[in-house]
């Protein structure tokens, strides 16, 4: 939709059940006084239609039967749509195709989608039509994981369809079909080798579904470790059929050193998973994924800690393993991917600052700079405010306290397509150093930080729907620092604090993902850090780690990218102006 002026209207005070939190209290009532007028900044494009995605679903099957046909197959039976070839791929072992198991029911898997392709080239020729079939996991309600070699070369915007919510494949009957808004593929991804195989999906609206999240940044498994693996992929190596229902194997994870002796240099310990057990040359015997099953997760203790990549043709050649993307190894740039809302949809986090007469406008980055401001109207009634998605669905959120201490969340609404204010919390005004980090406890929610008068840290956890949790007790000592935090600094894919103390010297706060003590100890990472205003928003240079912004006293906005390391990660070396004329701002997100 287009973005457009608008007036919060006031309404009558609803019911709601209060949850007191030590000194703030969390609601959720519809907004009232205020008369501001807010700038949606929704600018979207309206999705595909449903009959649009069917259509694409259609076109993907009609695609492969044709291929089938064409080669001939022996039974004359059709081929059904299968996981894509890698482009470039020349290695005689590497195969992006996974076989076995046993009926999963969705409610077991609910975050198990079905990913349909479909590109008729523009032309009328039917020969030249690519389509094909991947799985994927939904990991936030907008976000989907899957494979890089079902992603890279294709235009999912165009001609994608993720399905989700039905254990059978999709006849438009059951479960829900989106389309895509935006695709990540892995920087390091190989098409040649399958190294780095994997990819991220933005939806073009969210699923109502329960999400799973990935392996966290270090994550092991033992030999002999069980885990299972879904999707629709071939149950048998002399059928082109996949399956038309959700199915799941269990299989054991294996050294890297059984792998690395059945396939030689093509499987790369560290950057691969190797699961499964030897197959037995053919089905009877063998459990294994095969084709159509690429993107789908090796699911083990309620994590991801792969993604289907590759392994043999037909799958059940003697002594052949499975081979996954190792999710643990790629859980940074992953995890990025999920929490990467911004104000304009791109890869880039954008900011939103408040000038002296109470105006507020949003910046888009455009990776070295500033740009394209639009005002949002009229934030006067605001003393603090932090940009986060709290609810996962790739619309960034404002979250914003009032001088009465009312915490309040202006966040996309898809029942009225605008934005809307919602308060959540009372009592929040003898609190400091507020922080939407992002998901500290590794639960797929972001969390919120902050300290009290006496210095001590608190964290509210998210509940994935702008509400928090009762608080918890972190740490003490925090009343000489100002605190900052919005993303991963350090490069291990969980989000840090930063802190500033009364000498100027700069700190941060690792992320653990332990949510009972969600930061290691302190490092410090610079001195001399005497700016007028600190900001971080995110990732404005959009190479994958959140920035640090910081203004001057002439009003220039530097942007310090994030090296990923973690004791150096701002260097002046590394910085860049963004931005100038912000002397009067008194407000940034």
């Amino acid at each position: 939709m287009t973005s457009a002026h608008r007036r919060v209207r006031k309404a009558l005070p609803a019911a709601a059940a209060a949850l007191a939190l030590g000194g703030a209290v969390l609601t959720a009532v519809p907004a009232q006084a205020d008369e501001s007028p807010r700038r949606t900044g929704l600018e979207r494009p309206a999705p595909a239609s449903e009959a649009e995605l069917k259509a694409r679903v259609d076109g993907a099957n009609a695609v492969l039967e044709a291929e089938a046909k064409k080669e001939g197959a022996e039974s004359g039976a059709t081929k059904s749509p299968e996981a894509a070839e890698p482009s470039g791929s020349t290695s005689s072992t590497v195969d992006p195709k996974i076989i076995g198991g046993v009926d999963a029911a969705i409610t077991e898997a609910p975050w198990m989608v079905q990913l349909y392709y479909f590109d008729d080239r523009g032309t009328a020729d039917e020969l030249d039509d690519v389509g094909f079939f991947c799985g994927g996991t939904l990991v936030a309600p907008a976000k989907v994981l899957t494979a890089a070699h079902c992603v890279d070369g294709y235009n999912w915007n165009q001609n994608g369809t993720v399905v989700g919510g039905t254990a059978k494949l999709y006849d438009g009957t059951e479960g829900q079909a989106v389309g895509v808004w935006r695709q990540w593929r892995n920087p390091t991804y190989s098409g040649t080798t399958l190294k780095g195989d994997i990819a991220v999906l933005t939806l073009g609206s969210p699923l109502p579904y329960k999400a799973l999240q990935p392996a966290p940044y270090g994550a092991t498994y033992a030999a002999g470790t069980k885990g299972t693996v879904y999707g629709w992929g071939r149950t048998s190596s002399t059928s082109d059929d996949i399956s038309p229902t959700l199915k799941k194997a269990l299989i054991p994870v294996n050294a890297d050193s059984t792998c690395s002796n059945v396939y030689g240099t093509d499987y790369v310990p560290g950057a691969m998973l190797c699961a499964g057990n030897a197959a037995s040359g053919q089905d009877a015997g063998t459990v294994s994924p095969c084709n159509g099953d690429s993107g789908g997760p090796l699911v083990v203790g309620g994590r991801i800690a792969g993604v289907v990549s590759w392994g043999v043709e037909d799958c059940v050649a003697t002594g052949a393993r499975s081979v996954f993307a190792k999710t643990a190894t790629y859980a940074g740039p992953i995890n990025h991917r999920i929490d990467d809302a911004n104000l304009n949809f791109d890869t880039r986090a954008d900011l939103f600052a408040r000038d002296a007469a109470g105006e507020g406008f949003g910046y888009h980055s455009t990776g070295t700079s500033l740009t394209n401001r639009q005002s949002w109207g009229g934030w006067s009634d605001a003393n603090l405010l932090r940009q986060a998605d709290l609810n996962r669905d790739d619309a960034q959120d404002l979250l914003y306290r009032r001088a009465n201490g009312e915490l309040w969340l202006y966040a996309y609404d898809a029942t009225v397509n605008d934005y809307v204010d919602r308060r959540v919390g009372t009592g929040w005004g003898g609190f400091r150093n507020l922080a939407v980090a992002g998901d500290l406890t590794a639960d797929g929610h972001p969390d919120l930080t902050a300290s009290d008068s006496a210095g001590t840290l608190y964290m509210w956890t998210g509940r994935g729907n702008g509400t928090f949790n009762a608080r918890v007790k972190i740490g003490t000592g925090w009343g000489s620092y100002q605190v900052y935090g919005k993303g991963d600094f350090t490069g291990d894919g969980r989000p840090d604090l930063l802190a500033r103390d009364s000498a100027a010297r700069l700190w941060v706060y690792k992320g653990t993902g332990n949510p009972s003590w969600p930061f290691s100890a302190r490092v410090q990472i610079g001195s001399g850090w005497n700016f007028t205003a600190y900001v971080t928003t995110g990732d404005i240079s959009g190479d994958g780690h959140a920035d640090f912004m910081v203004r001057d006293k002439d009003g220039y906005l530097w942007a310090y990218r994030s090296s990923g390391s973690a004791t150096t990660p701002f260097l002046t070396s590394n910085r860049i102006k963004v931005g100038t004329g912000f002397k009067s701002y008194t407000l940034f997100g």
